[in-house]
C-alpha cells in the first residue's frame, strides 16, 4: 500500500495495487456517499472514476468521544477498465443519493480482475479491469458529519 497525508491538511492519499490494498481503501470508503451524477466511465482512458462524501473513520480510531465526526470529499478512480455495468441504479436519477458499502475483487481465468462497487439497497458496479490500479484522494478539507453510520 502506498499512502500518503498532507501534513497541513491531513488529506489522505492511498493507492491500491493488490488486494490487500484494495482492501484498505474499500474500509477507508465505507458508508461513503455520493449521487450517481457522480461516476462516469470514460471508455478511451480506460477509467471508472467518482467523487464521494467519505466519513473519515480515522479520524475517530481513538475512540475519542469529544472528536466532532466529519466527512471528507474525495476523488476515486479505476484504471485499466474494459467495462463497467450497474445493477439497481436508477441512471435517468443523476441526483439520487447512493451510499458505498464495500469494494470487492475476483481474479478471472483471464488474467483480468472484477471489482465490485457494493452500494447500500442492493446496488452495485461490476468494473472489469485488466488489474488492480485504483486511487483514492482526499480533494477538500473536512466538514461535520450530522452523524456517525451505524450498521445495526
Amino acid at each position: 500500500m502506498t499512502a500518503s497525508r498532507h501534513a497541513t491538511s491531513g488529506r489522505l492519499r492511498l493507492y491500491a495495487q493488490d488486494e490487500a490494498d484494495l482492501a484498505v481503501i474499500s474500509a477507508t470508503l465505507q458508508d461513503a456517499v455520493l449521487t450517481i451524477g457522480d461516476m462516469a466511465f470514460l471508455p478511451r482512458r480506460r477509467r471508472f472514476a467518482l467523487v464521494l462524501n467519505r466519513f473519515r473513520w480515522e479520524h475517530l480510531a481513538d475512540g475519542s468521544r469529544r472528536k466532532t465526526a466529519e466527512r471528507v470529499r474525495t476523488g476515486l478512480h479505476f484504471d485499466g477498465v474494459l467495462k463497467a455495468e450497474a445493477r439497481h441504479l436508477k441512471r435517468n436519477m443523476p441526483e439520487a443519493v447512493i451510499s458505498l458499502l464495500a469494494i470487492t475483487h475476483e481474479a478471472q481465468e483471464n488474467g483480468n480482475v472484477v471489482l465490485r462497487l457494493v452500494l447500500a439497497g442492493d446496488g452495485g458496479i461490476r468494473l472489469t479491469a485488466e488489474c488492480i490500479d485504483v486511487v483514492m484522494e482526499d480533494l477538500s478539507d473536512p466538514w461535520p458529519a450530522r452523524s456517525v453510520p451505524s450498521h445495526g
